[in-house]
C-alpha cells in the first residue's frame, strides 16, 4: 500500500507538505500541490480512513436509514445520496428499517456503533427519531418539525389537482394509502386546497378506500388521485376488473414518478420529485452540520413536477362534470 512518505521521498519534500497538499490545508504552493497529486494518483495512493479517523475523529461515513427498500422510489433516493456523497468523499452505509418504528430504531443503533460521521435518515411514517450524538438530516415533509429537506408534498398535490379540475373533472375522488403517513397528508392537503368549490372531493383511506372509490366511479365520479404511483397501479387493477375503462370513463392519477408510470396502460399521470436536488441539498446540509455551522436553506422544500400522460382526459359526458349529490 502506497503512503506518504513514499510520495514524499520521491518528490523530495516532508510528509507535512505532502499530507497538506493532499488535504487543501497548510500553505503549499499551486505548482507544488499539482506536482504532489498528480504522483500520488501515479502510484494509486488512497487515504486511510482508520489513519483519519484517528486524527481528525471522523471515519467519513454516513449512515442511511431507509423506511422500506421494497418500495421502488426509496433505492432511487438511496443511490443519489449516494452519488452526492461521493462528491464530499463520504462513503454511505444503508440500513433499511422495513416498515418497522422499532426496527428504525435499532438501525439507527446499529449505525451509531459503526461510528458514521452523520444520519441521513427517511423516516417510518407517524415517527420521530429520538435526538442523535450525531449531525441529522432528516427527509420527510413540511408538516414534519424536523424536517431538514424535502419535495415540496403539498405543492405537488395542489399541482395534479388543478390539471383535474382545468380539464373539466367536478367529481372525484381522493385515495390516500395510510392517514398515518405526514407525507400522503400533505399531498391531500394540496388537492383539497387547490380544488375549487364547484369540485366535490371525497378523501378515502387504504384497502376500503380502492373500493369505495371504485363504487363512486360506478356512482359517477371522473377522477381518481391517489397520493402515490403504487396506489394508482392497485386502483388500475381494480378497475379493469370491474370492466372501468381509463380514462374514457375515469381518469387517474398517481404520485412519485416511478419507473412503471410511463409503461402503464394507459401511461399515468403522475408528479415527479427533483430527487437528484433533495439528494444534493440533504448531504450539503448533513456536510454542514458536520463541520460545525449552520445551513441556511435547512427546511425548505424542493418543487414538484406535473407529468401529463394518458390516464387523464376531459371527461366524456358533460353531465359528468357537474356533482350529482
Amino acid at each position: 500500500m502506497v503512503s506518504i512518505k513514499k510520495i514524499a521521498q520521491d518528490i523530495g519534500v516532508s510528509t507535512a507538505t505532502v499530507s497538506n497538499a493532499l488535504t487543501g490545508k497548510g500553505r503549499v504552493s499551486e505548482q507544488m500541490v499539482a506536482r504532489i497529486r498528480s504522483r500520488a494518483e501515479e502510484l494509486g495512493y488512497r487515504p486511510s480512513t482508520v489513519a483519519r479517523a484517528l486524527k481528525t475523529g471522523q471515519t467519513g461515513i454516513l449512515g442511511l436509514v431507509m423506511p422500506d427498500l421494497t418500495n421502488p422510489l426509496f433505492p432511487r433516493i438511496a443511490q443519489m445520496l449516494s452519488i452526492a456523497a461521493d462528491t464530499r468523499k463520504f462513503g454511505i452505509l444503508i440500513a433499511d428499517s422495513r416498515g418497522s418504528p422499532q426496527e428504525q430504531t435499532e438501525a439507527l443503533r446499529r449505525l451509531l456503533d459503526r461510528g458514521v460521521d452523520g444520519l441521513l435518515i427517511v423516516p417510518q411514517k407517524g415517527t420521530t427519531p429520538e435526538p442523535m450524538p450525531v449531525p441529522v438530516a432528516v427527509i420527510n415533509t413540511a408538516s414534519d418539525p424536523a424536517n431538514s429537506v424535502s419535495a415540496d408534498h403539498a405543492g405537488g398535490g395542489a399541482l395534479v389537482a388543478r390539471h383535474i379540475a382545468d380539464i373539466g373533472h367536478r367529481r372525484v375522488v381522493i385515495l390516500g394509502g395510510d392517514a398515518v403517513s405526514e407525507v400522503q397528508q400533505d399531498r391531500i392537503a394540496g388537492m383539497t386546497r387547490a380544488l375549487p368549490p364547484t369540485v366535490d372531493a371525497r378523501i378515502m383511506w387504504g384497502d376500503a378506500g380502492i373500493e369505495r372509490a371504485v363504487a363512486e366511479v360506478q356512482a359517477g365520479a371522473t377522477a381518481i388521485l391517489t397520493t402515490s404511483d403504487l396506489i394508482a397501479l392497485r386502483v388500475r387493477s381494480e378497475l379493469m376488473r370491474a370492466q372501468i375503462p381509463a380514462p374514457d370513463q375515469v381518469s387517474l392519477t398517481g404520485f412519485d414518478d416511478m419507473s412503471f408510470a410511463p409503461i402503464m396502460h394507459p401511461a399515468l399521470t403522475t408528479v415527479a420529485q427533483n430527487v437528484d436536488e433533495i439528494a444534493a441539498r440533504a448531504i450539503d446540509i448533513i456536510s454542514t452540520k458536520i463541520r460545525g455551522g449552520t445551513h441556511p436553506r435547512e427546511g425548505e422544500t424542493v418543487p414538484m413536477r406535473l407529468v401529463v400522460r394518458q390516464s387523464t382526459s376531459i371527461p366524456n359526458h358533460p353531465a359528468q362534470r357537474r356533482p350529482s349529490r
